[in-house]
């Protein structure tokens, strides 16, 4: 029998993270994220809450599109969802949130690891560049957010729900796939885009936090300190890139929450904003600059956890499916 006959037979028994290296890392990192998102997914849901409450283009706009509820801390409002609306109402919206990090945190990983490592010539040098990180977690947060845009604008209208039953409003969606068809039929394509603006401008400063912090003080302990490359380093990394990531995405987060959610005339125009350029400026005029940083404290709270879970996750899956240490 000739070699070349033997390649693909040999190919075929390989271990699947070595014949699909980019798919096992997809896969992996989609797992991680879902375990995240469900542990900490009430944080995600009072902050979208914070965010929307006192915006100055609903009291501008009055009876047009609704009251607003009296403002409440992060505390009081996660209370009051429980009160109100009922314990599981903490995770109104979690379906589409799964959905939406299973395509984001997926191809983030996937593009930020091959932007680092075969791009800009990470896998060559044993440190990377602080400026090639940053270009890399941004690009990489900005394309998994493209394409994930649709099912963040579903969790952001799901989490709402509750709030609008409470104000005697009639429900907008039955579920996670009538939010769908429903937004489709009213907006078309585009309209499931709504807001993919802002949406990918946070993403990117996430990201930039998120990714580049991680990757940036992970290598750094591994490199400067006598830490190895275990949970301990993963924990300190991880608990850096969270903060960092908050402080940088909550206005754009902001933003992207109340374009989301804002009512829309038949053509699919929001009815309060004409871009998320607008809604910054109508932000800042009519509430105050802090206005940007509503739902900080709840948003570096569930990402200081979220970033934990995750990366201790995706560290420990990728070791035991046999990939090399991200």
């Amino acid at each position: 029998m000739l070699p070349a006959e033997c390649c693909p037979r040999k190919e075929r028994t390989l271990p699947f993270p070595e014949r699909w290296p980019r798919a096992s890392k997809f896969m992996l990192s989609a797992c991680a994220a879902a375990v995240a998102e469900l542990v900490t997914f009430p944080l995600d849901l009072t902050k979208t809450r914070l965010q929307t409450q006192g915006e100055a283009a609903v009291h501008r706009y009055g009876a047009a599109v609704g009251r607003d509820a009296p403002y409440r801390g992060m505390l009081r409002t996660a209370a009051g969802i429980v009160q109100e609306e009922g314990l599981l109402k903490l995770w109104q919206g979690a379906t589409p949130a799964v959905y939406r990090h299973i395509v984001y945190s997926g191809v983030r990983m996937v593009t930020y690891e091959h932007l680092r490592d075969s791009v800009l010539g990470g896998a060559e040098h044993k440190s990377f560049s602080l400026w090639k990180s940053v270009v890399g977690g941004m690009t990489a947060g900005a394309i998994g957010q493209f394409f994930a845009s649709p099912t963040d604008l579903v969790k952001v209208q799901m989490q709402m729900e509750g709030k609008r039953k409470l104000e005697g409003k009639p429900p907008r969606f039955h579920g996670v796939h009538h939010a769908f068809v429903k937004i489709l039929s009213e907006g078309g394509i585009r309209g499931l885009w709504a807001g993919w603006v802002p949406n990918v401008q946070r993403a990117a400063l996430v990201n930039m936090g998120d990714l580049t912090t991680y990757d940036s003080v992970k290598h750094f302990l591994l490199l400067n300190t006598p830490l190895r490359d275990n949970s301990v380093t993963h924990s300190i990394a991880s608990g850096c890139s969270g903060l960092v990531a908050a402080v940088l995405g909550t206005p754009a987060d902001v933003v992207k929450t109340r374009i989301m959610n804002q009512p829309r005339d038949k053509q699919g125009r929001g009815l309060l904003y004409k871009s998320s350029t607008d809604c910054l400026i109508k932000a800042i005029q009519g509430e105050g600059f802090m206005s940007l940083y509503k739902g900080f404290l709840p948003t570096w709270m569930r990402m200081a956890p979220w970033s934990l879970v995750f990366w201790l996750t995706y560290e420990q899956i990728r070791r035991i499916g046999g990939i090399n240490s991200f």
